[in-house]
């Protein structure tokens, strides 16, 4: 059984992480990032992460360009978390939606709105690739769907 996709930030991107998260602390959201904030399955504190929620279809969604990550594991484990922009913060339960076309569907509408920022960690996978490609690439990339004012089980 091979290990679930992940690609580790170097430290440039860790760095930026860190960037893009303070300002989402302050108030300012680079082009629609938030801060997520979830609790850690071993430690139980709470860790956070600049992710860029999506919209699509009237659902809002969590996906995870770099796969298999920490925050995915932790989610997967709290059921939810909380997403800040300065002092607007909001909570929410999280379900991990399935590998299937509806996923591949959603994967595609977030490489149109943030493939400027994620189409390399997507293996060539981009907005413009069949059907085909993207449903094979959606073990890698965990999606999750959000209910904002919901609380997390």
């Amino acid at each position: 059984m091979s290990q679930p996709y992940y690609l580790q930030g170097s430290p440039l991107n860790v760095r930026m992480n860190g960037i893009v998260g303070w300002l989402a602390r302050r108030g300012i959201s680079l082009g629609g990032s938030a801060e997520l904030s979830v609790r850690g399955r071993r430690s139980g504190q709470l860790q956070r992460i600049p992710v860029n929620p999506h919209s699509y279809e009237g659902e809002q969604y969590l996906v995870s360009a770099r796969g298999h990550s920490q925050w995915v594991r932790n989610m997967r484990a709290a059921g939810g978390g909380e997403l800040r922009v300065g002092r607007r913060v909001r909570s929410f339960a999280a379900v991990e939606i399935a590998d299937d076309a509806q996923k591949a569907t959603v994967i595609r509408a977030y490489l149109e709105r943030w493939g400027w920022q994620v189409d390399q960690f997507f293996q060539g996978v981009t907005a413009k690739s069949t059907d085909a490609e993207l449903l094979a690439a959606c073990p890698d990339h965990p999606v999750f769907r959000i209910t904002v004012g919901a609380e997390a089980a």
